[in-house]
């Protein structure tokens, strides 16, 4: 593999703008892996609800009234502090749509303070444990010495080989690719 250039994508929006705010806010007090805690697990129970997910997404509800119920959910699910006040503004400003694209940007604000560069591996199978560690050596490596945190996923019409996402690059090692390209040179010989 070439050298692999990695992106420090500068959060952009309005949801980037909410995001850098609380990110600041976190970083003065403190409070970065709570706030990102608090909001990791905010967002699976959206993933979850289908409800939530349409209440968040509904322009039918007041402010107050949205502000009221993310509030008891809030309470509910022990979430408190910053990340419960920003969910409550954000809330009261009638930007909840936005709320998804919000963590996203905190969380990549994260990994640029922490120096953390995200990857996702498919391969035909699982790896090992020893894999995934060599490769993200090999990924560090390649990624400026940044620590690498890989999301394994596993695709077996892949036949063999690996395809890596690095920020936006792609590098497909796969046999499936392979025997895809052989193919299509076949054809054109043919």
């Amino acid at each position: 593999m070439g050298s692999v250039a990695v992106e420090e994508t500068i959060v952009t929006g309005m949801a980037g703008r909410y995001a850098q705010a609380l990110f600041s806010l976190a970083k003065e007090s403190g409070t970065i892996d709570q706030v990102a805690s608090d909001l990791q697990r905010l967002r699976e129970i959206y993933r979850e609800s289908e409800d939530l997910q349409r209440f968040i997404g509904s322009p039918a509800f007041s402010s107050e009234i949205q502000v009221k119920v993310l509030n008891a959910l809030l309470n509910k699910v022990e979430i408190t502090g910053l990340a419960a006040n920003f969910i409550k503004l954000v809330a009261f400003k009638r930007r909840l749509f936005g709320l998804p694209k919000m963590i996203d940007d905190f969380n990549h604000l994260r990994d640029v303070e922490y120096g953390i560069v995200r990857a996702t591996v498919t391969s035909a199978a699982p790896l090992k444990d020893e894999q995934l560690e060599t490769l993200k050596g090999v990924l560090a490596a390649q990624g400026g010495g940044k620590s690498v945190e890989i999301a394994a996923k596993v695709d077996p019409a892949l036949i063999g080989g690996l395809i890596v996402q690095l920020g936006s690059r792609m590098v497909d090692g796969s046999l499936k690719t392979k025997l895809n390209a052989i193919r299509t040179r076949m054809k054109e010989v043919g």
